[in-house]
């Protein structure tokens, strides 16, 4: 993301279009690059087009074709994640990178919107975990989940392009010129948690754990086994990563854990499955809280930035939006303290 006014923003992953590539090209596409037969579905994508592709055979397999302005080293970044966790760790539940007919992790279209990368990934079936009922063993499972994603991701040596992710916590107060969009009856929750961030910089800054995240830890990418809706049996969409605090990928996982009636129970077996597989640093457990709020309070202002520059989009833009702000209130007043109550494993770091 780059600073200034939204009308300064240069195009960019986040808000470039691209005219749409038709079924029978996508078709004719894995045909030339990857010599496979078959059907293409198309499904919905924030940043890039995403089909489901079904081999004659009944394979199944995701096709992503990114949009013009995606960086190539940026899709680059991405598939040597997914190789390093092929090799590294291949228990992780991640899709596998499907080669081209010349051995390549991805093919560069031409088209009229210039080059555009197609990848082609194999498809983890499940149910994805928002179309599930939500139950404190399946919040306990899906923070192991992350904590086992991380470890495997501990030594990857990738890094991303140069440049600041929206959606990354690190670069929250580059959002507070954009905190305006945010409705005038709502604008003091992400206000509030802007100012709570500022102060809060000298230790976030201080935070020595750092490595490559997944950054989007969110129930639209998140699978769960159809026959028992508390197992993880996949993890998606790895194009949100960045270096950055360990703490950052459970604070943004977390999130989506407090906008509900029994969200300290769901939040509490969340960390406390996290905390199964691997361990928190005392700087990390003071500032979760905070950074949880900053996820929140990010979403607000980006989905409604966002919804204003694309209303023709506004329904996907806007699916997490209610569920921010409950959960912003939920946990408005949360501290370490009140933390170590919900976890009382949080107690001993």
């Amino acid at each position: 993301m780059t600073e200034g006014s939204p009308a300064e923003q240069k195009k960019d992953a986040m808000s470039a279009s691209w005219s749409e590539t038709s079924i029978p090209g996508a078709e004719a596409a894995v045909s030339d690059v990857y010599g496979l037969t078959g059907t293409v579905k198309r499904l919905s994508s924030e940043r890039d087009e995403t089909f489901l592709f079904v081999r004659d055979d009944g394979t199944e397999f995701i096709l992503k074709i990114a949009n013009p302005a995606e960086e190539p080293a940026a899709l680059e970044f991405q598939d040597g994640a997914l190789l390093h966790l092929a090799a590294a760790a291949p228990a992780v539940p991640v899709p596998r990178i499907v080669p081209t007919c010349g051995g390549t992790s991805s093919h560069t279209l031409a088209t009229a919107d210039g080059p555009r990368i197609m990848r082609l990934l194999t498809f983890l079936r499940g149910e994805l975990l928002y179309r599930t009922p939500a139950s404190e063993a399946q919040s306990r499972n899906v923070g192991r989940a992350l904590a086992e994603l991380g470890l495997g991701l501990e030594n990857y040596r990738g890094r991303p392009p140069a440049g600041k992710l929206m959606w990354d916590i690190s670069h929250m107060m580059d959002l507070a010129a954009f905190v305006g969009c945010v409705a005038p009856d709502r604008r003091a929750q992400p206000e509030s948690v802007l100012a709570e961030y500022e102060r809060a910089l000298p230790a976030i800054r201080d935070l020595t754990r750092r490595q490559i995240i997944h950054n989007d830890f969110n129930p639209h990418n998140i699978l769960l086994d159809p026959a028992a809706p508390v197992d993880v049996v996949g993890i998606i969409d790895f194009g949100d990563m960045v270096h950055a605090p360990l703490i950052n990928d459970l604070a943004v996982g977390l999130s989506y854990h407090l906008s509900t009636d029994n969200w300290a129970a769901r939040a509490g077996a969340f960390i406390d499955g996290f905390l199964s597989a691997r361990t928190l640093e005392p700087a990390e457990v003071e500032l979760l809280p905070l950074l949880a709020r900053a996820r929140l309070a990010m979403s607000m202002i980006i989905a409604e930035w966002r919804s204003g520059r694309f209303p023709e989009n506004r329904d996907y833009i806007m699916r997490n939006h209610a569920a921010a702000s409950r959960g912003l209130q939920n946990i408005a007043g949360l501290d370490v303290a009140g933390l170590k109550r919900l976890v009382p494993n949080l107690s001993g770091a």
